[in-house]
This record gives structure tokens, sequence and C-alpha cells, in this order.
């Protein structure tokens, strides 16, 4: 199972988008705070739909408070920073990949301390970043694709119709 770690996170549209990506995906979202909002928030709910309630999240008081509930976690870092691109590392099953918050991303202080941890998403020279919903999106989906999307269907049946 992945593990998604948005490290205070700042717009609860994104936070409900990426809880609903998790449920879709069988991964388990971790949340530390501060956090830019209740998780009782409308737009939480909203993004979320009706997925929010069989999500699998766990909140932490700080990054330490993190890292102490989570002894050995192989994580990876998500940062426009980042030399290696998300598909440059393989993801074990039990992956933990975080996303900084939209306004400033992972502090590079810890940053600093795994290097050879921190992934990036390529984009064009001088712009700042993508949606933080839809990078989470992209990586777990990469990571999912290395490990044969475990547990995912893969087929899809047609309401009215038939497949040929």
């Amino acid at each position: 199972m992945l593990n998604i770690v948005l490290y205070e996170p700042e717009m609860p549209e994104n936070t409900g988008n990426i809880g609903r990506t998790c449920v879709i995906t069988g991964s388990r979202l971790h949340l530390i705070e501060p956090l830019g909002f209740q998780l009782t928030h409308k737009r939480i709910e909203r993004a979320g739909l009706d997925y929010w309630d069989r999500l699998d999240v766990t909140r932490y008081m700080d990054h330490a408070d993190f890292m102490a509930g989570n002894p050995g976690a192989e994580i990876f870092y998500a940062t426009t920073k980042a030399k290696k691109r998300y598909t440059d590392v393989t993801y074990p099953e039990n992956a933990y990949i975080m996303f900084g918050k939209e306004s400033a991303g992972i502090p590079e202080e810890i940053l600093v301390e795994h290097p050879e941890k921190c992934i990036r998403i390529p984009m064009l020279p001088g712009e700042r970043s993508l949606n933080l919903a839809n990078s989470v999106a992209i990586v777990v989906y990469e990571a999912l694709r290395q490990l044969d999307f475990p547990g995912l269907e893969s087929e899809g049946e047609l309401h009215r119709l038939r497949w040929q």
C-alpha cells in the first residue's frame, strides 16, 4: 500500500481531491499539521465527494511526530528542486511519498537531509509548480504502474452497451 504524505497542506480542495485519489488507489493519507483548514470544511467534502468517509487517514502534530510514528519508512520527497525525475526511482510497495504545502513546498532543511530521495515532475523552465492534487496523482500512478497496479481493476464495463 502506498502512503501519501502532505506536509502542512493549505487548501481544502486539494486535500479533498487527494483523499479521493487515495481511496480509489488503496493508498493511505498522512497529514502533517498545521493544516490550513479544518477537516470538516465544506470544500473538503465537496472535493472528496462521498469518498472521504472511506479514507485511511492519519494526522500528525508536526514533522517530528510523523517521523516518530513511521520509523524505517522509505520516503520520497516530491519537490521542484530535485535533480531526479519521479520516473527515475523504484518505488517499493509501502513507499511514502511526501508533498509540501502549496505555497512553499517541503522545507529545504528536510530536503537536504535526503537528496537521493528527492524527486521532481519535469516542467518548462521558469514555471513554479503544478497543482498539488495533480502532482500527487501523477506520482501515485507512476508508483502503481511500477507495481503493476496491485488490487486495481484493469478493465471496465459500459453502462448501456457492450464492447465488441
